[in-house]
């Protein structure tokens, strides 16, 4: 019988271990194999959940975009009969993280996956925003230039506006005061924004207001801040 494959959730904030079911402890206490996205925070991860795991006896494989992993190993190892965990840097794995080639391996092989119960950074944003729950896109990573990122926010505004579809994207901490710079220049007054910063955080800061209310707040500072910007416009 093959290995099964265990999407174990991480902490969205160092401090925030209580987010984690005690039930993600169990499991990762039972695992031996593990592909991770870092493998120095992997293993600081796995020492914060439980002391006693000994980290050097683990076999910790990469997954990221300079390492991509090893499927034909990972198809081995399970259908030897081994499981595996998959832990990205932060949240789920697989969501806007590594980890989804990981689970094509285990689906090729008839192996089992087991998502396990966890902080996700755009979930949590949505449910705080008083957006539309029912009709949602995440997008991830807006383009980095000037006029591609002002036509990407003006192109997902009208899709909010067409579709009552919030839109959920995000960008590189350091980047966050420009990206809201340009969202408050590109769309309407009314549309909706919401930004997420440092969930689940003590500093956690979550805030909805219109983009004429957001042009007045000239204090707004998300610099190096794990942010979610989301907007609504429908």
């Amino acid at each position: 019988m093959p290995g099964k494959v265990f999407l174990v959730p991480t902490v969205l904030s160092a401090d925030a271990l209580f987010s984690l079911p005690p039930y993600i402890t169990d499991t990762v206490r039972q695992l031996k194999i593990f592909y991770v996205e870092n493998e120095r925070t992997a293993r600081r991860f796995l020492k914060a959940l439980d002391k006693s795991i000994d980290i050097d006896s683990l076999q910790l494989h990469l997954m990221n975009e300079h390492n991509p992993p090893d499927l034909n190993l990972t198809r081995k190892l399970l259908q030897e009969g081994h499981s595996i965990g998959v832990i990205s840097e932060a949240g789920c794995p697989a969501i806007a993280d590594p980890g989804q080639l990981v689970v094509q391996a285990a689906h090729s092989v008839n192996a089992k996956v087991v998502p396990l119960v966890g902080p996700n950074s755009m979930l949590l944003a949505l449910m705080a925003s008083g957006m539309n729950g029912q009709n949602f896109q995440f997008v991830g990573y807006l383009p980095v230039k000037p006029p591609e990122r002002g036509k990407a926010i003006k192109d997902l505004e009208a899709a909010s506006a067409k579709k009552q579809q919030t839109q959920l994207f995000i960008e590189a901490p350091y980047r966050n005061n420009q990206l809201l710079k340009d969202i408050l220049a590109n769309c309407n007054d009314s549309t909706l924004l919401c930004v997420a910063v440092d969930l689940t955080a003590p500093t956690e800061y979550i805030r909805t207001q219109t983009v004429a209310q957001w042009k007045k707040q000239a204090d707004a500072d998300f610099h190096k801040r794990p942010a979610i910007f989301l907007i609504y416009a429908g």
